[in-house]
């Protein structure tokens, strides 16, 4: 019973367009319904290529919902996709909109780093600020989703992996606060 050859390509396995806004209801509709069709069971008694290939589409099925579940990997996969460069965000890359926070930031690390417990409350203060930071970031990822999805173009993937990039870095500023707040 060897299927459709399996690509690494999530979107079409799926049986989906390439498109960055997806409802995951429908998406996770389409994840429980080939799970059940890949499922190793169903082809415990086929042949050893039948029962290979159940395992094969399972992990592609894995791997895929488990990308396109997430908007922040779906655009990263697709960015990838079309050969942009999604690497780490490295420190040195703040962005200039954010220097100020950052320098602020730091300031209030190494003071309670340095045992001073009232830069706790600046710390607290910075997480808000950057867990409100992430989520206007999303409100403009989902903008670009429709944008892409309407008429998809390099430019304006272009601009997607900017915000993707300070998404990164605010996400990594998150951590870090978090981390010293624990």
């Amino acid at each position: 019973m060897t299927g459709p050859k399996l690509e690494g390509d999530y979107f079409r396995f799926f049986g989906y367009d390439r498109r960055l806004a997806l409802d995951p209801d429908d998406l996770q509709k389409r994840f429980y319904e080939l799970s059940r069709k890949f499922h190793p069971d169903r082809f415990a008694r086929m042949p050893p290529a039948d029962q290979q290939y159940a395992l094969d589409a399972t992990s592609i099925l894995n791997d895929g919902y488990r990308i396109l579940r997430d908007p922040v990997a779906r655009a990263e996969y697709v960015l990838k996709q079309e050969g942009f460069d999604v690497g780490e965000q490295r420190s040195k890359d703040v962005p200039p909109e954010l220097l100020e926070e950052v320098f602020e930031l730091n300031m209030a690390l190494e003071e309670l780093r340095g045992g001073d417990a009232s830069a706790r409350g600046a710390l607290e203060e910075a997480e808000k600020k950057f867990i409100a930071m992430r989520d206007r970031i999303d409100g403009e990822l989902a903008a670009l989703f429709l944008e892409h999805d309407a008429a998809p173009g390099r430019e304006t993937l272009q601009r997607m992996r900017g915000v993707l990039n300070r998404r990164r870095y605010i996400r990594n500023l998150v951590a870090e606060v978090q981390k010293e707040l624990a």
